[in-house]
């Protein structure tokens, strides 16, 4: 079982990253995803360890997956079980060759971002665990190039998959009751979190506002996957 209500996205490396995601994750984040383009594989697959070990001690129920690299998943997996598999864009491996070389209980998710997009990755329910859609909003931290989906485009996505989608792109925690609302499973922040003094604190709001939203008409109601 996947919460996907509150999933953390990383935005640099070093002990002050780790203990942001300790703490998110001890406050009830379900998923923390390791996000660095940058570093080299080693460096990327240490992190992720690091990561790893931290999110299992705060909260053994949470996941950790990392951002593209199916390879370094891979390792991390292979080093570690409380690394649980990766997150592929739409340029990355295809979803079914990262399950067949992560193996049947890795979790695997894909970003998707149109309408059209997302009834393409339908198709993959049973590879794939859930699909990140955005940007909710336009964010410096990602420039996917497409249009922001807004509160308005997340329904129609709901609808169209049976895999529950997560909300992402400039999500703040004042978002998230309206998103639940639309019937996402849940939000991804980065900043929010990363920059925040009391990443606990956050991921406190972002729970609260989500369980209101999804008791709503239309929303998802339990979003764990």
């Amino acid at each position: 079982m996947i919460d996907l209500r509150c999933y953390v996205v990383t935005t640099g490396h070093g002990p002050d990253v780790v203990a942001k995601v300790a703490a998110a994750a001890g406050a009830g984040a379900g998923v923390v995803q390791v996000r660095e383009k940058f570093l080299p594989a080693r460096e990327l697959l240490r992190l992720t360890l690091e990561v790893g070990r931290a999110v299992h001690r705060a909260n053994p129920a949470s996941r950790v997956v990392v951002n593209d690299r199916a390879d370094v998943a891979f390792a991390a997996m292979q080093e570690s079980p409380w690394v649980h598999g990766v997150h592929l864009g739409q340029d990355d491996l295809p979803p079914a060759a990262a399950r067949a070389l992560l193996g049947p209980d890795a979790v695997i998710g894909l970003t998707t971002g149109t309408l059209a997009m997302v009834r393409a990755a339908d198709e993959l329910a049973g590879v794939v665990d859930y699909l990140g859609s955005g940007p909710f909003r336009r964010t410096p931290t990602k420039d996917s190039g497409r249009q922001p989906v807004g509160l308005e485009g997340y329904p129609p996505m709901v609808a169209a998959t049976r895999l529950p989608i997560v909300a992402i792109g400039d999500v703040q925690p004042a978002d998230a009751e309206a998103l639940a609302g639309t019937g996402v499973a849940g939000v991804a922040v980065v900043r929010a979190v990363m920059g925040a003094e009391d990443p606990a604190a956050v991921v406190g709001e972002i729970l609260r506002g989500f369980t209101r939203g999804a008791a709503r008409p239309g929303g998802r109601g339990d979003s764990r996957a």
